[in-house]
């Protein structure tokens, strides 16, 4: 009897050992398979709209979870990717982070440009490019990005024209060689933009900045043709950039369903080159 005991209490052990054993293997493999929630950030406004609208639903579709955490400025989106509390982030261009990563030492990269809201030419006194007077007060961003933006928008509207060896991404009013209606340039700091559609003859606004105020894109005299070096995108971690949840993300980007989204709920938002092509 004692025997047949010590056999039987020999054979569970090795039973409840595999199965212990079994369930370390499923586990890993489980972590081995991907992961199950997408941990987005994005600043406050239309990109976290974008996340919450655009992206979350048809990722979920793909069976996902997905979070979004909205950040109020533009320091903490980075510095949370980089520290692992999200997963990915939407909010910045290629210049920005590409800076942003070198200066912290960071090592970003982009999965996918989306969609972005262009900079607009607005005013409340005139109707269209053909109306602006001469001497009209222009106001302008004071900060140098924003700056070449705003100069490269005005060029391809016909009321300025840049120095022909400046590299465009980095113009600034120095660069203006001809200024045939004797524009009056006011520079002023970009959130402050908006307020200034009232009060000047024209205004150039940023379309973060335009919507944060509640201005329709498509009230604009103009709206730039932006580079696509100006527009957003998804950025994640480079070490990240060849898991499966990155690739299905770039595959949510470029469906169908995603670009219908984009023209119902973002009207007026510039799309990237690889949308129009």
């Amino acid at each position: 009897m004692k025997r047949q005991l010590g056999i039987i209490l020999t054979l569970l052990a090795l039973l409840v050992l595999a199965a212990c054993g079994g369930g370390e293997e499923s586990a890993s493999g489980a972590d081995e398979g991907g992961k199950d929630t997408i941990r987005f950030g994005a600043t406050s406004g239309p990109y976290s709209d974008m996340v919450n609208k655009a992206l979350k639903p048809l990722l979920e579709e793909k069976g996902y979870t997905v979070e979004n955490t909205e950040f109020s400025d533009y320091i903490q989106p980075n510095n949370a990717l980089h520290n692992g509390d999200i997963d990915a982030n939407l909010f910045q261009h290629k210049l920005y982070y590409e800076s942003f990563a070198e200066e912290n030492g960071m090592d970003l990269s982009e999965v996918k440009i989306v969609p972005t809201a262009p900079m607009g030419l607005y005013s409340n006194t005139y109707d269209s490019i053909e109306d602006i007077e001469d001497g009209s007060n222009i106001t302008i961003a004071n900060d140098p990005t924003n700056l070449a933006r705003t100069l490269i928008m005005l060029e391809d509207e016909g009321l300025i024209t840049l120095d022909e060896e400046v590299d465009q991404l980095r113009a600034s009013l120095d660069d203006i060689a001809e200024n045939p209606k004797d524009l009056q340039f006011k520079e002023i700091e970009a959130g402050q933009l908006p307020r200034t559609a009232d009060s000047e003859d024209l205004a150039t606004v940023p379309g973060n900045f335009a919507l944060a105020a509640g201005m329709d894109l498509l009230d604009a005299l103009a709206l730039e043709d932006m580079p696509d070096d100006y527009r957003n995108r998804v950025v994640v971690n480079t070490e990240d950039l060849d898991s499966e949840w990155i690739q299905d993300i770039k595959e949510v980007i470029e469906s169908p369903e995603f670009e219908e989204i984009i023209d119902e709920e973002f009207k007026g938002f510039g799309k990237p080159q690889w949308m129009t092509e």
